[in-house]
C-alpha cells in the first residue's frame, strides 16, 4: 500500500492488488477509509466519512489529479 500524498489528517494510498479496475485512489483517516475514482473525480465508497470530509477529499484530488493519474500509472505499469 505505497502512500501516494499527505494532506491534513489524510493519507492518499493504492492497495496494489487493484491494477485491473479504474483508476482511484483510497484516503484514510484514523480508522475511516474511502475510495475516490479519479476520472471523473467521484466517491466510490465514503467509508464513514462525513460529507463536508468527502467534499474536502475530493478537492484535493481534483487538486492532485494529474499526479495521482501518474503515479497509478507508473505504480501499476498501464497505459490509458
Amino acid at each position: 500500500m505505497p502512500t501516494i500524498l499527505r494532506a491534513g489528517p489524510y493519507r492518499f494510498f493504492f492497495y496494489s492488488n487493484e491494477g485491473t479496475e479504474a483508476p482511484h485512489v483510497h484516503v484514510e483517516r484514523e480508522d475511516r477509509v474511502a475510495k475516490i475514482w479519479l476520472r471523473p473525480v467521484r466517491v466510490c465508497r465514503s467509508g464513514g466519512l462525513p460529507p463536508h470530509e468527502l467534499r474536502r477529499i475530493k478537492t484535493i484530488v481534483w487538486v492532485n489529479r494529474e499526479d495521482l493519474l501518474r503515479e497509478w500509472k507508473a505504480f501499476f505499469d498501464v497505459p490509458f
